[in-house]
């Protein structure tokens, strides 16, 4: 018989309103809201289902709801018995997989990635950094085109390999600038610039990291209760010590999200399960093995119809 995996989504995947159907129908799913206000001390429920979107595509924002939002939709799963045989999560999602493998309490994530936010934010002065989205690049091709821009103009590096023909680079604005006007040298079609408010996953982001880091030295990391595949390696980690460490390197690390996806199917996941808003990471795994199974649990009515 398969595994099943379940994936959580990062940055991006965030929409007005998520969340709302569950809190309204379920005393779990509603405390797990009621708690992140409680815990970062303002209405972030209020905020992901009213908006304005300005201020929560804000990742200072982005981070804690979108981590609320999966937890809250994880929760109406759990009611219904189904458990993953694998976890993991897309940059930001990494946080929603480890609450889902129990190594994190939803407390101690939801404070962490509003902070996360804040030091990726704070990291690289406006302007100063940027990110684009290569399409139809191969990834060594790239890898190269990045080194020798980053002698000559200025740093840039793969962020998130995402799937075949999709990857993002990273890095000064001098840098992705040039990756945009020179793409088709390493084989790509098209670079369409990013709106972020920062180089994330670039060593632009040492700075955060580091202040990641001091925050992490004081947080329980619990053994997992289900292998987590992180995004620095694409393996699966038991150690909470190791995972603790690889929290601060993801930071400027590429999410390896291709390679975790192909090792999960290696691993004999057929089914992944996408908790949370949106179905981008859906989209993504179709395009890397599209014979494995979807479901998206991004509302109430797919949790309740889905098993």
């Amino acid at each position: 018989m398969g595994k099943m995996a379940f994936v959580f989504p990062g940055q991006g995947a965030q929409a007005v309103g998520m969340g709302k159907d569950v809190y309204d129908a379920l005393p779990e799913s509603r405390a797990v809201f009621d708690k992140g206000d409680e815990v970062l001390g303002f209405p972030l429920s209020k905020l992901v289902f009213e908006g304005p979107d300005s201020d929560l595509k804000q990742t200072v924002n982005t981070q804690p709801a979108l981590l609320t939002a999966s937890v809250a939709y994880l929760k109406a799963l759990r009611g219904l018995g189904v458990k993953p045989d694998y976890v993991a999560g897309h940059s930001l999602g990494e946080y929603s997989a480890l609450v889902a493998a129990s190594v994190l309490s939803y407390e101690d994530a939801v404070r962490l990635v509003r902070l996360r936010g804040r030091f990726m934010e704070e990291a690289v002065p406006g302007g100063q950094g940027a990110m684009a989205a290569v399409l139809g690049a191969e990834r060594e091709a790239l890898a190269e085109l990045c080194r020798s821009i980053s002698e000559e103009s200025g740093l840039v590096e793969l962020a998130n390999v995402n799937c075949p023909g999709q990857i993002v680079v990273s890095g000064s604005q001098a840098g992705v600038e040039s990756v945009v006007q020179r793409v088709k040298e390493a084989g790509g079609k098209r670079a369409i610039p990013l709106e972020v408010s920062g180089p994330f996953h670039s060593s632009l982001m040492k700075e955060a990291a580091e202040r990641l880091a001091a925050e992490l030295k004081n947080i329980t990391f619990n053994a997992p209760s289900v292998p987590v595949v992180v995004n620095v390696t694409a393996a699966p980690v038991s150690d909470p010590e190791e995972i603790r460490e690889l929290l601060v390197r993801q930071v400027y690390s590429p999410v390896l999200w291709q390679d975790s996806v192909e090792r999960m199917i290696s691993e004999g996941v057929d089914t992944f399960v996408e908790i949370g808003s949106g179905s981008v990471l859906t989209g993504l795994i179709r395009k890397i093995d599209k014979s494995v199974k979807f479901v998206n649990i991004n509302s109430l009515e797919s949790a309740q119809t889905s098993w």
